[in-house]
């Protein structure tokens, strides 16, 4: 798997009853799993998995820039 620094949220998704892991700077790339590490996992399949099809198509690769607002720089 290729290195990336890209932000992940995971979050249980109630009415999935699962756990969602995402990838804010790659809509749509998300994963789910039993637990959060596996939803985890999963993702960084998906974040392979998303990178492949957009070299393959020529689409570019966002870099990332995604922060939580609670890092925000003010």
């Amino acid at each position: 798997m290729t290195d990336h620094r890209y932000h992940i949220n995971v979050f249980w998704a109630a009415d999935d009853a699962c756990w969602i892991a995402d990838v804010p700077d790659l809509r749509p790339c998300s994963a789910h799993g039993d637990s959060p590490e596996q939803a985890v996992a999963n993702l960084r399949n998906a974040i392979e998995g998303w990178r492949e099809a957009s070299e393959a198509t020529g689409q570019p690769i966002p870099e990332a820039r995604y922060s939580p607002a609670i890092y925000a720089r003010h």
